[in-house]
């Protein structure tokens, strides 16, 4: 299904910390949020998931900064199962990878002249495919959801559509609210270089909590 994206209110207020200790346990000053994040597409795509996928859970006021540090020659783990690997930003580690998993996913198209796409996706990190999920494997995640999404297997003019829209997914979100976490990527309009500059945590049911953190880049 698609939908507009533009329009979504920021929200104010809200709490800086809560019981897993904040953004302090992420090398960040506890309160301290990452300069720009609240103002980029993926993170109105993201506010826009969790309404779907996540309805009454406590919105996050913004993203808790971590420090990327530039270029790294390996990742920094910053907590299981998320890593930060410098300008690629966060990514994930799983303990397994499956196929055939169909995780829900609501398409959301920004913009007209040039249109671009957003995926919120909800399901187990598993089927994203790999062990190790970083930027590029999930907007290429993201963009085979899309062109599935698109296509009409009975209809041939509908397959060149299907590929402009997939190759417009310029930000996905992934909610895997089972293992609690979350992962934003984006593609950066003029250089396409992709990286995942959130990365989300999902309390217990009984907490309905959600924390964001966010690169120093972002």
């Amino acid at each position: 299904m698609m939908f507009g994206m533009d329009g979504v209110r920021e929200p104010v207020g809200g709490r800086t910390d809560g019981p897993d200790g904040g953004p302090r346990d992420a090398g960040g000053s506890r309160g301290a949020f990452a300069p720009g994040v609240t103002g980029r597409p993926i993170w109105r795509l993201l506010l826009r998931g969790l309404g779907v996928y996540l309805p009454g859970w406590e919105t996050p006021a913004g993203a808790h900064e971590v420090p990327a540090g530039g270029r790294r020659t390996a990742p920094v783990w910053f907590g299981p199962p998320a890593f930060l690997d410098g300008e690629a930003g966060f990514g994930l580690h799983l303990p397994e990878r499956r196929r055939g998993l169909e995780p829900d996913r609501e398409i959301y198209v920004r913009g007209r002249e040039n249109p671009s796409f957003g995926l919120v996706v909800a399901g187990p990190s598993a089927a994203i495919g790999t062990r190790v999920v970083d930027a590029a494997a999930l907007v290429r995640f993201a963009r085979r959801l899309t062109f599935e999404e698109l296509l009409d297997t009975g209809d041939a003019d509908s397959v060149p559509y299907a590929v402009r829209g997939a190759r417009a997914v310029e930000n996905v979100v992934f909610l895997d609210r089972a293992a609690g976490v979350g992962l934003c990527a984006e593609v950066e309009p003029s250089t396409r270089a992709v990286r995942c500059p959130v990365y989300v945590r999902l309390g217990d049911p009984a907490e309905r909590t959600v924390r964001a953190y966010g690169t120093a880049l972002a």
